[in-house]
C-alpha cells in the first residue's frame, strides 16, 4: 500500500465524521451505512474456491497437499477477505489507531462468511497479553467478537483462554520461528469436552498462533474447532492466483 493511499484512508477512518455526513468510509459517496454497496463489492474478498483448512486459494476447492500431509489442529476455517488494501488499513486502524468504530464494520464483513456456518457452542477470541492490553486498552479480536456474536447469537467467552507470556511480533519471523515464538503461550482452565469451539481473530498469517491456541483448546476436550478470521494473508503466488479469480468474489 502506498503512503499516499494510506494517508488518504487514515484521514477517512474518522467514522464519526463519516456517519455524521452520511458518507461511505472508503469513497465518501452519500451512504446511509458504513460502506456503500459499490465499495463492498470491490473489497478483496477471499475467493470462494480455497482450501477449507488453511484458506489458501485452490481450484477446485479441496484440502491442499500441505493440509493433507499434515492436517491442522482445527476442523475447518473461515475468512471473509484477503489481507490487502483497504482491509489491511481498516484492521490497522482498529489495532493501532484505537478506532473502535471499525470493529462492527469488520464484524459485519466476517458475518457475511460465518452466518451460514454450523453454529459453535461458543466463540473464543484470541487473547492478548495483559501488558499489551494495558498499553492498547482493548483486545481487537474481542471487540470484533462482541459485535459478531450480537448478530449471530453465539456465546462469547472473553476470558476462556489467557496469554501467559508476552511474545515478540510475528511479522518478521519465518514459519519455524513463528511456531517457536508462540509455543506454550496460551492457557485455558475451562472444560470444553465434546464442544464445538470457534476461535476468532482479526488476521491469519502463518496460522502459528491459531494452531497453538487450538492445541490448548483441543487438550481441554473440544470435539470440533473452527477458525474464524476477518482476513487471511496470502503469500504472493496465492495472492496473484486470487487476482485471477476475480469473477469468484463474494457478492455485496
Amino acid at each position: 500500500m502506498s503512503n499516499f493511499l494510506s494517508q488518504i484512508l487514515n484521514k477517512r477512518l474518522n467514522l464519526g465524521q463519516c456517519f455524521q455526513h452520511g458518507q461511505c468510509l472508503l469513497c465518501l459517496a452519500a451512504c446511509d451505512q458504513a460502506l456503500c454497496d459499490a465499495c463492498i463489492r470491490s473489497l478483496p474478498w477471499l475467493p470462494r474456491e480455497h482450501c477449507p483448512a488453511c484458506l489458501l486459494p485452490m481450484t477446485p476447492a479441496r484440502l491442499c497437499g500441505t493440509c493433507l500431509a499434515k492436517p491442522p489442529v482445527w476442523t475447518d476455517a473461515k475468512a471473509a477477505l484477503q489481507y490487502a488494501f483497504p482491509v489491511d488499513a481498516m484492521i490497522q486502524g482498529l489495532k493501532y489507531q484505537t478506532d473502535l468504530t471499525l470493529a462492527p464494520i469488520l464484524a459485519d464483513l466476517l458475518l457475511a462468511e460465518v452466518a451460514s456456518a454450523i453454529r459453535p457452542d461458543c466463540v473464543v477470541p484470541v487473547p492478548i497479553h495483559p501488558a499489551r492490553l494495558r498499553q492498547r486498552g482493548f483486545n481487537q479480536a474481542l471487540e470484533i467478537g462482541r459485535h459478531l456474536c450480537q448478530k449471530t447469537g453465539d456465546k462469547l467467552l472473553p476470558a476462556a483462554c489467557t496469554r501467559t507470556r508476552e511474545t515478540p511480533s510475528q511479522t518478521a519471523l519465518s514459519w519455524k520461528k513463528r511456531r517457536k515464538n508462540v509455543r506454550h503461550t496460551f492457557a485455558c482452565a475451562l472444560d470444553f469436552s465434546g464442544q464445538h469451539v470457534a476461535i476468532l481473530d482479526d488476521v491469519m498469517t502463518s496460522g502459528a498462533t491459531l494452531a497453538e491456541m487450538a492445541s490448548v483448546i483441543q487438550h481441554q476436550g473440544a470435539a470440533r474447532i473452527s477458525i474464524w478470521v476477518v482476513a487471511r494473508v496470502l503469500p504472493r503466488p496465492f495472492a496473484n492466483a486470487a487476482q485471477c479469480m476475480i469473477g469468484d468474489q463474494h457478492p455485496a
